[in-house]
């Protein structure tokens, strides 16, 4: 070879035949959308949520040291605040916040119920029949019978005029609750039957049940109610009275939901 031979040096690109390197805006643009995604998902589950844990989750973005604690702990009632010396085993308990948040819920809705009942001219007579409390278990409205009057025609789960317009305004009010509700019937303790055995288990049953219905046509929501119930007169309102007209009854009761 001719030492005056030009030496010929060939550089190849990088890449592999691949087409290079794209950047990393992808990344970015799929990290948005997913949370994107993990956001509108925790909205939909928080909608239908109940009111005590709605509550919660308000308090904790208020306040997060509330909620701080060495073993760990949850926003919602009910979720594990540690773990046993075991380790595995999670040890559950309530947030006293969250009752409290939830009796004020009730408490308003109790208030807000009789400001809609006494708005209504025609049942201003039927008042002192209609009782409204707040108790450990929820609220209760009770509707009332007394000796000359009633809610259901004499004998029969029929709904009377004035008791399906009663119902009406409660459900519209209790409709906007995130609250469960049960109903329950109750009879005094004079024995009733007819002659193919129909008595006072059936008839608190079916008074329950008739009152079910009308509060879903007007104004709960589908699924609201959880539970009907007839007791006949194993849960007087009088027990030393037995026989007194205000042990026949129709309950309607907005659980707690802490």
């Amino acid at each position: 070879m001719s030492k005056n031979q030009p030496v010929v040096i060939v550089k190849k690109k990088g890449g592999g035949g691949h087409g290079g390197h794209h950047g990393g805006a992808w990344k970015v643009a799929y990290a948005d959308f997913v949370t994107a995604m993990m956001a509108f998902f925790l909205v939909m589950w928080l909608v239908n949520q109940s009111p005590s844990v709605k509550a919660a989750v308000a308090g904790y973005f208020r306040d997060p040291g509330v909620f701080e604690t060495t073993k760990g702990g949850g926003v919602l009632p009910g979720g594990a605040e540690g773990l046993k010396e075991s380790g595995v085993t999670p040890v559950a308990k309530p947030i006293p916040n969250d009752v409290k948040a939830a009796q004020e819920v009730l408490e308003k809705a109790a208030e807000h119920l009789r400001q809609a009942l006494a708005k209504v001219p025609s049942l201003k007579a039927l008042q002192d029949r209609i009782e409204i409390t707040v108790t450990s278990e929820g609220l209760r409205i009770e509707l009332l019978e007394t000796a000359k009057n009633s809610f259901f025609a004499v004998g029969s789960a029929d709904l009377l005029p004035e008791t399906v317009q009663i119902l009406a305004v409660i459900s519209q009010e209790l409709g906007t609750l995130g609250n469960a509700v049960a109903l329950e019937g109750h009879t005094d303790a004079r024995a009733y039957a007819d002659s193919k055995g129909y008595g006072n288990w059936e008839l608190s049953t079916d008074r329950a049940n008739s009152a079910r219905r009308a509060m879903e046509r007007f104004g709960l929501r589908q699924g609201q109610i959880n539970a009907v119930r007839g007791y006949a007169d194993t849960r007087l309102r009088t027990p030393q009275t037995p026989l007194d007209a205000r042990n026949r009854r129709i309950s309607i009761v907005v659980q707690n939901g802490a």
